[in-house]
C-alpha cells in the first residue's frame, strides 16, 4: 500500500468512527497541525506517528521489507 492510500484509510476509519481530528489528535499525542497536514497530503509522518493514529483507530500496521528482485 502507498503511503496517499494509507492516509486515506487512516482518514477514512477515523471518519466512520465519527472522531475528529481534534479529538484524534488527543487521544494518540499526534499534533492537531500535524494531523491536519498529513490528512491533506502536506507531509510524510513517520512510522512512529502512523502507528499512534492506527493504534488510536483499531487498526495495526505492519511493515514489510522484501526482498529484491535480481
Amino acid at each position: 500500500m502507498h503511503l496517499e492510500e494509507l492516509v486515506e484509510t487512516l482518514k477514512k476509519r477515523r471518519e466512520v468512527l465519527g472522531v475528529t481530528q481534534e479529538h484524534l489528535a488527543e487521544l494518540s499525542g499526534v499534533g492537531l497541525r500535524t494531523l491536519k497536514a498529513l490528512e491533506s497530503g502536506k507531509s510524510n509522518p513517520t512510522f512512529e506517528t502512523l502507528t499512534k493514529l492506527a493504534e488510536v483507530l483499531g487498526m495495526e500496521l505492519k511493515l514489510e521489507v522484501k526482498q529484491p528482485k535480481f
